[in-house]
């Protein structure tokens, strides 16, 4: 069965295939998805979980992790059995995205339930300000015990929302300084990110529900060999179509194939120890990734390789196996699902066909970092209890400065997407991460040569057009622009009009000015003149936490 880089034909048979595999490659990852899998009778007897009561509520955030990288999702090639897993015992969503292509931001917004411009964090390293309403806080106002265990990049305002956080190194994430003249690396001493998910767990107390927020490193860069054993190989790898098909780019995927199969061994470990405890039959798992994966063309585009996402949700005291919903949802859904979840209450009759979005005071300029909950997402769980249910008619992304400035808004249904370029005279550099590694510096040479092809070349198009539209069932690896295509009017004039009215009431707005690169985007070096760590915050550079 052909695989497609962006658009899954023939997806539940591939899952039904990879889950045939998943036993064998448990067992080589370290945590047999067998050891979390048993039958009802023995379930019963293991767990003593109440269904009428509060579920606990589990987050595992993938770093820079494709929606499609995994056998859930239908690739053949990257092992994935414990994700697989989840998919085969919950339900899969195919049409899931982020608010945003950027990680700090990503989260940010999930965490507040909040569109990144309204959040005060909508640029990368960006620290949410004092002040801000979170779902953790709101989960401990409901007698949740919470704990975050990873990748935490959030500030330091809102770590009292947590009763607990094991914090992941930030050398795996952010940029140092190189000494002695040797260029800088990203490497954390906590490779995966993902050491202390189990000992979260054990931590907990046993006499109230929990949320925990589990956030990887895996699989964002820097990458080195060592990551699976044993590897994935070079004839395993599928290269997308707008980057080239070189031992390079085959090597540079291979590795963060590797990064994808040692996270699904920790999701594995996670399983294992709700199951010891007893406590996974009553306990929602969600799996997703903050943005997609970190190569040109991908993270950091508002093209689905940046803001779509994988979205697995397992939870037998009241979610069916095996299912799959074509609904639409959004990351800015996530906090209000949970809040439900934590209030148990029953949603409206009708209330999942509506999509909502509380428009803040003063178009938004004035509201964020200010102790309100207002979340502008809408909850899911009419969705997960029945599947066929639809959730929202439109989701929106957005795209800020990361390393790079660059600005740009995006509309997609289950078929079309809208793209906005804002600064149409500046290219889709990829981020700095990116630009470092195997996959750009090949490019460069090849793009030097006159050697990629069009989809190749779109990050060193300048200017770029402002406006992009596409037909993602036609064409899933977005490759042609339907914008002045007169059989697409009807499409580009609706989807117009839904991105002007989700402006309106979010009161999003264009920058009066623009925020410096921190990289030069031809050679990707640092401007230390620029460049400072901690990166200052949005009121420090800007003046305020709104509008600027």
């Amino acid at each position: 069965m052909k695989f497609s880089d962006t658009r899954v034909v023939g997806c539940k048979a591939l899952r039904q295939v990879a889950c045939i595999t998943i036993v064998a490659w448990g067992l080589v990852l370290g945590a047999s998805p067998l050891a979390w899998s048993q039958s009802s009778r023995e379930q019963a007897a293991t767990t003593k979980s109440d269904a009428t009561g509060k579920p606990n509520l589990v987050l595992i955030i993938a770093d820079d992790m494709n929606w499609n990288d995994c056998g859930a999702y239908g690739h053949p090639a990257i092992r994935t059995p414990n994700i697989d897993r989840l998919a085969s015992e919950g339900l899969l969503f195919q049409h899931a995205y982020l608010t945003t292509n950027s990680c700090s931001p990503s989260r940010a917004s999930i965490l507040t339930g909040r569109y990144p411009h309204n959040t005060a964090a909508e640029q990368l390293h960006w620290p949410l300000p004092a002040g801000t309403a979170t779902l953790a806080e709101q989960l401990r106002r409901r007698g949740y015990y919470t704990a975050a265990a990873g990748k935490w990049h959030l500030g330091d305002a809102v770590r009292g929302d947590f009763d607990k956080i094991y914090e992941a190194s930030t050398a795996g994430f952010v940029l140092p300084s190189g000494k002695d003249g040797e260029p800088p690396k990203m490497i954390a001493a906590q490779p995966s990110g993902c050491e202390d998910w189990e000992r979260s767990l054990d931590d907990r107390p046993r006499d109230r529900p929990f949320f925990l927020w589990l956030a990887a490193l895996d699989p964002h860069r820097e990458y080195t060999a060592g990551a699976l054993d044993p590897p994935h190989r070079s004839e395993d790898v599928i290269v997308p179509k707008h980057l080239p098909d070189t031992p390079e780019v085959r090597e540079d995927l291979r590795l963060y194939y590797d990064e994808i199969g040692r996270l699904d061994g920790y999701v594995g470990k996670v399983m294992a120890k709700l199951k010891q405890q007893g406590v996974d039959e009553n306990t929602l798992v969600l799996f997703i990734s903050d943005n997609g994966r970190p190569f040109p063309r991908d993270k950091t585009t508002l093209y689905d390789g940046g803001i779509r996402t994988p979205w697995i949700v397992r939870w037998p005291a009241r979610i069916a196996a095996g299912e799959t919903t074509d609904a639409l949802v959004s990351a800015v859904d996530i906090a209000p699902t949970f809040l439900q979840l934590a209030d148990r209450a029953t949603p409206a009759a009708g209330d999942s066909t509506q999509q909502t979005s509380r428009k803040s005071q003063n178009e938004g300029s004035q509201t964020a970092g200010v102790d309100v909950w207002q979340p502008e997402g809408k909850s899911i769980l009419a969705t997960l209890l029945d599947p066929r249910k639809r959730h929202r008619e439109f989701a929106f992304a957005e795209d800020h400065w990361h390393d790079y400035e660059d600005h740009a808004r995006c509309v997609v249904d289950r078929r079309f997407k809208l793209i906005r370029n804002d600064y149409p005279d500046l290219p889709a550099t990829p981020s700095a991460d990116a630009g470092r590694g195997l996959t750009w510096q090949a490019m460069l040479k090849l793009q030097q040569r006159g050697e990629l092809t069009a989809a190749q070349q779109s990050c060193f198009r300048s200017p770029r057009p402002r406006w992009e539209l596409f037909d993602l069932q036609r064409d899933p690896s977005e490759l042609v622009n339907r914008f002045d295509d007169p059989a697409y009017a009807s499409v580009r004039d609706s989807m117009q009009q839904a991105l002007l009215r989700w402006s309106q009431e979010t009161g999003d707005y264009l920058p009066s000015r623009r925020t410096p690169d921190e990289f030069d985007r031809v050679s990707g070096e640092p401007d230390h003149s620029v460049r400072v760590r901690p990166r200052p915050s949005k009121q420090e550079m800007f003046g305020t936490n709104g509008k600027y």
